[in-house]
């Protein structure tokens, strides 16, 4: 099959790769691809070669976001149909695994990701995928919509760990496609101001529309004291760390009110240092993310809705055959861009 290909370390090639055969098991389906997202860490693999502990040692095919079509399905398969407009999960555990049976499939050490070194990802015409993982999609929601759910469903998984409450202040770090997906979460959870800090006005200009976001541009404006301006000098119940900067550590807690809850959702690149004795001088609760666990559905269903509107972040669309211009356009971090994406149908 042809595919989109990282060969190495800044070496993308659009070829055909010898695969296995696309065996369809009794719970499986096949899935006819439509659009792919080009996520971060799909640019940082393609940049650096790695991440962390996982190394791109042969050649892997890109892409984790994403829809398509249903082709063919398991003998045992009985909410999916051929021709189904679906999306996929692209994390898939081991269905015995102490972590999925305590619901928090997510966190299995086995879990098999695509293009996660050595998975292989979906920026190919077909693949086969549990049935468990493909999500049909509303009418009303489009493919490219549908590409966008997984980054979705990470800021969804924030929003549920910070257990927002109706009326709460919540701040954002981050404008990225990340920081974006988690202000829409923090407003669809309840928030009644999400306070939108970056550095690329570009970014924050996507919600000058949005009176309950308030866009904070850290290079003229100190987001500590528009903080304590918008909450009386309470300070936000909610900050939801989402740019993976080391800087943003820096008197991070002083935008937090007493017993508010600090999420990281961003991954800095090294270890950051925390002011223990400020946190527990406020008890802040700390939660973290990683990925997200039975979220695909309650994102698809606020897509259905239209509590959650997505369509102003995706910025530009590739064609198959264009996918090698789609990532070094991704790569170069045009201030403009949130989400780019590749069409293959």
């Amino acid at each position: 099959m042809q595919a989109l290909v990282l060969e190495q370390a800044e070496k993308i090639t659009l070829r055909d790769i010898e695969m296995p055969p696309l065996v369809v098991g009794p719970r499986d389906v096949k899935i006819k691809i439509h659009t792919v997202g080009i996520c971060g860490s799909d640019i940082h693999y393609f940049k650096h070669g790695k991440i962390g502990p996982f190394v791109v040692e042969a050649p892997m095919i890109l892409g984790h976001e994403a829809s398509g079509i249903v082709a063919e399905i398991g003998a045992e398969v009985g909410h999916l149909k051929v021709g189904d407009r679906v999306c996929m999960e692209p994390g898939v555990p081991q269905f015995d695994s102490a972590a999925t049976m305590r619901g928090l499939y997510n966190l299995d050490p086995a879990v098999r990701f695509w293009a996660t070194p050595p998975i292989h990802g979906c920026l190919t015409p077909y693949v086969v995928h549990p049935a468990a993982f493909t999500f049909k999609l509303p009418d009303n929601v489009s493919f490219a919509e549908g590409a966008i759910i997984e980054p979705l469903s990470i800021g969804l998984q924030a929003a549920k760990k910070a257990v927002i409450k109706p009326g709460d202040v919540a701040v954002v770090i981050g404008a990225g496609t990340i920081g974006a997906m988690n202000v829409l979460a923090a407003l669809a959870g309840g928030a009644s101001r999400v306070i939108l800090a970056d550095l690329v006005p570009e970014k924050l200009a996507l919600f000058a529309s949005n009176a309950a976001v308030i866009s904070v541009d850290i290079r003229s404006q100190d987001l500590t004291t528009v903080v304590q301006e918008t909450t009386s000098g309470w300070g936000a119940d909610i900050v939801f760390e989402a740019s993976g900067s080391m800087r943003a550590y820096d008197n991070i807690v002083d935008l937090l009110c007493p017993n508010g809850c600090l999420v990281l959702v961003g991954m800095p690149p090294d270890k950051v240092p925390l002011d223990i004795v400020a946190i527990q001088a406020k008890e802040i609760r700390i939660e973290s993310v990683f990925r997200y666990a039975n979220i695909f559905p309650r994102a698809i269903a606020l897509l259905g809705s239209g509590k959650i509107d997505v369509k102003p972040f995706i910025s530009r669309t590739f064609k198959f055959e264009d996918g090698v211009r789609a990532f070094e356009e991704a790569a170069s971090a045009k201030p403009h861009d949130i989400k780019i994406q590749i069409e293959l149908a």
